[in-house]
């Protein structure tokens, strides 16, 4: 089944005439995909909590920089150590914006495995089994610090691979990202407090697998670089 295109409310920064297009400032937050007092193991409060409070904020955060940049092209005195803390924020919201979309929206399934990015994990991992074996552990291994655990495949090596990131500026270079599980105590404190495995136990019976076979379709498709 095919997604909807999904409506996206504009979260606006401080206006500024003519921006270059690149720092528009005119990012968007895309609602959540899902009825988020429909899942398992997951409560509304925390997802809304989640969605509110952490993905708007990167939003906001995203238009606010891009905005900053772009009054600074302007302006040929510019310190560029300070040019730099810019676009390191900038790549920090943009990475936390990619993610979190991802990650919202490949909740909402009914976390049974299918399609023919299954088979393919077969073969890279061995089995289905071990294929979650390492995911869990990798995302375990984040729990009580912060960041991502991703099933990515590099459109370089061609690999499927579980990353590990301690935030949002770890993805690996050329990785597509088919399965994100944010390992933020932020996604999962307010119900399961320390216990990030029961945590990623839910999210594992809300996977949408039939998501995750379109991004590994799309992925696929792609040429090698």
């Amino acid at each position: 089944m095919l997604l909807a295109p999904r409506k996206r409310f504009v979260v606006t920064a401080e206006k500024a005439p003519q921006r270059p297009g690149a720092y528009a400032a005119a990012h968007a937050a895309v609602p959540l995909p899902f009825d988020a007092g429909k899942l398992a193991g997951l409560s509304q409060r925390m997802i809304q909590s989640h969605w509110e409070n952490n993905y708007i904020a990167s939003v906001k955060g995203l238009n606010t920089v891009e905005a900053r940049l772009g009054a600074a092209l302007g302006d040929e005195a510019f310190p560029p150590i300070v040019y730099g803390t810019l676009k390191r924020e900038e790549a920090l919201r943009t990475g936390s914006i990619v993610l979190h979309e991802h990650y919202f929206a490949n909740l909402g399934g009914d976390g049974k495995p299918s399609g023919t990015v299954v088979a393919a994990l077969e073969h890279a991992f061995g089995s289905h089994t071990l294929w979650e074996r390492d995911f869990r552990r990798t995302a375990l291994s984040l729990s009580g610090a912060s960041g991502w655990c991703t099933l990515t495949l590099n459109s370089h090596t061609g690999a499927l691979q579980n990353v590990w990131a301690s935030d949002h500026l770890h993805a690996v270079a050329c990785g597509a990202p088919l399965l994100v599980l944010d390992m933020y105590e932020h996604a999962y404190q307010i119900d399961y407090g320390a216990a990030a495995a029961g945590y990623v136990d839910a999210c594992f019976r809300n996977f949408a697998w039939d998501l995750v076979e379109r991004r590994y379709l799309r992925a696929s498709a792609n040429p090698t670089v």
